[in-house]
């Protein structure tokens, strides 16, 4: 079967074809680039393997462009990337790889074409496009790979309970390209990551976190994590997920499923967003309701203060998966902690002042907030969730309003700590904070506008009651 070339990418593979004849290097395009442009999916990262040296190959390759290209050389892994245009080209030489048991770190030496793909994780990224004149566009799929992508089957090309103890973050990878592709993972494959999920403790948590991250990404990151919770993974690498699974039975009454709902919660925000940190808000929203769990005879099931003890435990989740401990993370924190807020307005008769706290609170995050509020609706009552629908529309026509008048989005105050040091001929003291607190509470409540001269005035006014002397 010949590949089908697309126009503007063919005049680099004939460059690449011909170098790599010069240098009697047969060459081909393998993996991702063959699967995604076989299933019509864009790709802009090409791979380029040849039987001989890739950092000669690429280098030879980048003398010819025009303009000639930036050239990244990795002696240590034998590659080279050179960019072209929009699209990103790695050159490799064919491997051989061997592994320990306790290492994911493979022993390599050079290798054919046939030793390459033996190594690779899928049948469908073991497939080959020969790059040289004599077969150029030839595809070479010594594992029916084809076939696969056909029938939408995850299968890996060699026996796979091997596979996966080589390299256990293929477990993973097994998941993640089943949610990004909609394919099922072949029984044997499935099994076999059951059967040696536990491999998965010898990956470092920066790989496992970047395919998590995929699933994440995903359109219904729901199935990844259904996968990873049922062959065991999820429990290894994100037990406080876990923990969300199951409903416990008092005096007849139970509770949700939260991790369910978790993962609906998800589900529906990755309809609205592509925020990874706003996906991670849904994931983290509900987290701490195993250790605040309570049961009440007269009230149920409760989850009191679940929000503020899931923020607290946001830092350190965020520290075991090496993700960013800077503002992204305190987003996160932040969207926890506040995410039962706009439903509780929508529960009472809306005060002015409630929603100016929630302006406050939220700041310039409120819009997202808001998203991450409305998908935590689950509810199986059409009724119940359009009613909790038009309240949000309710909130949110308040929100704008409250804004336009009051200007609280990342509100600043009007009056400054210096300003109240210098009207009462103070030093930093306790008094300070104090009036500082009283004019924000002030504002919230509506008590004084937000606009400065108001704001002395009320100033004067509590320094007044503090038994200060004014200096104006």
């Amino acid at each position: 079967m010949v590949f089908d070339i697309q126009e503007h990418e063919r005049k680099l593979f004939l460059l690449i074809g011909k170098i790599a004849d010069e240098l009697n290097y047969p060459a081909y395009v393998v993996g991702g680039y063959v699967r995604d442009r076989l299933l019509a999916r864009p790709s802009k990262d090409i791979d380029i393997v040849c039987v001989g040296s890739g950092i000669r190959l690429a280098e030879h390759v980048r003398a010819q462009l025009r303009p000639m290209p930036r050239i990244a050389v990795y002696k240590r892994f034998g590659t080279a990337m050179i960019k072209s245009n929009d699209l990103e080209v790695e050159f490799v030489g064919a491997r051989r790889e061997s592994y320990r048991s306790d290492s994911r770190k493979p022993s390599v030496e050079e290798g054919s074409l046939e030793d390459d793909q033996n190594r690779r994780d899928f049948t469908i990224n073991a497939l080959a496009v020969s790059l040289n004149e004599p077969d150029f566009g030839t595809i070479i799929d010594p594992f029916n790979g084809l076939q696969d992508l056909e029938d939408k089957i995850i299968r890996t090309p060699l026996e796979p309970g091997k596979t996966f103890s080589d390299d256990p973050l293929r477990m993973m990878r097994a998941i993640r390209f089943s949610n990004q592709l909609g394919f099922d993972i072949e029984p044997r494959t499935l099994a076999a990551i059951r059967e040696y999920k536990h491999r998965i403790k010898i990956v470092s948590m920066e790989r496992i976190t970047i395919e998590l991250n995929k699933i994440i990404m995903c359109q219904v990151p729901s199935i990844g994590f259904k996968l990873l919770d049922e062959t065991g993974l999820l429990k290894i690498i994100f037990p406080e997920m876990v923990a969300l699974k199951g409903v416990e039975i008092r005096s007849g009454i139970g509770h949700k499923d939260n991790f369910y709902h978790t993962l609906e919660v998800l589900d529906n925000l990755a309809k609205k967003s592509k925020d990874l940190w706003l996906r991670w808000s849904a994931i983290l929203h509900d987290i701490a309701k195993p250790p605040t769990k309570r049961f009440h005879p007269e009230q149920g099931w409760t989850f009191h203060g679940h929000e503020v003890v899931g923020a607290n435990m946001v830092p350190g989740i965020f520290r075991r998966f090496r993700l960013p401990m800077d503002n992204k993370m305190k987003f996160v924190q932040k969207m926890v902690q506040l995410h039962l807020r706009p439903i509780s307005l929508t529960k009472e008769n809306i005060t002015d002042s409630a929603v100016r706290r929630l302006l406050f609170d939220a700041g310039d995050d409120i819009d997202q907030l808001m998203l991450l509020s409305e998908a935590d609706i689950t509810s199986k009552n059409p009724r119940k969730v359009r009613r909790y629908l038009d309240n949000y529309e309710m909130v949110r026509d308040l929100l704008v309003e409250v804004e336009e008048k009051d200007r609280l989005r990342n509100w600043q105050p009007p009056v400054s700590g210096e300003d109240i040091m210098v009207a009462f001929g103070l030093e930093p003291s306790k008094e300070i904070g104090i009036i500082k607190n009283a004019i924000r509470e002030a504002i919230l409540d509506g008590e004084i506008p937000n606009e400065r001269e108001a704001a002395i005035a009320f100033m004067l006014e509590k320094g007044k009651e503090l038994g200060l002397v004014s200096q104006l």
